[in-house]
């Protein structure tokens, strides 16, 4: 059995793109050629590594077992060429993921102060912690950043920073300015909401919604700043991490109502529990576990 890079290569781009097109045009090869290299892999192995669904190919249970271990074979193979580079230090680029409120109102800063530290600039996805979830779970991302919870049995989650949830509303709200604030006297109010499968919306659906005798849906919307957009122009009140809302707090246009209790939320970091640690993983990750959040 004579199995190549350029083989495994193939087979990992295929099994992120779930598609011979998007494989051939990242490869720069013709589908015919990622075809042949598929085919002939599979050859070697005496058995498929893909179930044919037209128009996918879905790994079966003996693709799922190649996929980690020929990435971290072409991560290793990576940081070897650039171990003997120019530059003679391993600093292949980091596919990130971040939540919105990590993506938008945390991120951009955090690699700010670390760019000469951390060398080459991340490619970053900003989505909803679900869709980030599932992008680890497939490699298609080496390391998430996120606020919601992780479901998956596939990867590993490790508590990073504490943000702090708010509700908030307009300053012309009846409510604002009480120092006691029972939840119970915000049944009835319209909410602005994040998405299903977004961190805020966990985190509302967890902390707030069962307390509430009652409470009525307005309007959903799938990012941060079209949500605080909606309540500083009267549309409802909503729940918001302290990270994104903290500006409008501070020039007064938008206001925190203050319930007798706080909402802490754990923000976490996240990979897939075969991933293979790069040079350059691995002094990301460092790097954020050295952060913490100012206090508000």
């Amino acid at each position: 059995m004579k199995l190549t890079l350029q083989q495994l290569k193939v087979f990992a781009t295929i099994a992120r793109h779930g598609n011979l097109g998007g494989a051939a045009s990242e490869l720069c090869l013709s589908k015919g050629a990622v075809s042949q290299s598929l085919q002939e892999l599979e050859r070697q192995l005496a058995t498929p590594l893909f179930d044919r669904v037209h128009p996918r190919l879905q790994l079966n249970n003996e693709g799922r077992l190649l996929q980690p271990a020929a990435e971290e074979l072409l991560t290793r193979m990576q940081e070897i060429e650039q171990l003997f580079g120019p530059d003679a230090e391993p600093s292949g680029q980091l596919r990130l993921g971040a939540s919105q409120t990590i993506g938008n109102y945390l991120l951009p800063s955090l690699l700010a102060g670390g760019a000469q530290e951390l060398g080459s600039a991340p490619r970053v996805t900003i989505a909803n912690t679900h869709l980030l979830c599932h992008s680890l779970a497939h490699f298609e991302l080496d390391l998430a950043l996120i606020e919601g919870e992780n479901h998956h049995p596939d990867l590993v989650s490790e508590p990073w920073l504490e943000d702090e949830m708010l509700i908030i509303a307009p300053p012309q709200h009846p409510l604002a300015g009480q120092l006691e604030l029972p939840l119970r006297l915000l049944a009835g109010e319209t909410w602005v909401l994040r998405e299903p499968q977004s961190g805020s919306r966990e985190q509302f659906e967890q902390q707030i919604q069962p307390r509430l005798p009652r409470w009525q849906a307005g309007l959903e919307l799938n990012t941060l700043e079209a949500v605080m957009l909606a309540v500083e122009k009267g549309l409802g009140i909503s729940f918001i991490s302290r990270l994104a809302v903290s500006d409008r707090l501070h020039s007064g246009r938008l206001v925190a109502l203050t319930p007798s209790q706080t909402f802490p939320r754990q923000l976490s970091l996240v990979w897939h529990k075969q991933k293979f640690h790069s040079a350059a993983l691995r002094r990301f990750l460092a790097f954020c576990r050295a952060q913490t959040l100012p206090a508000p």
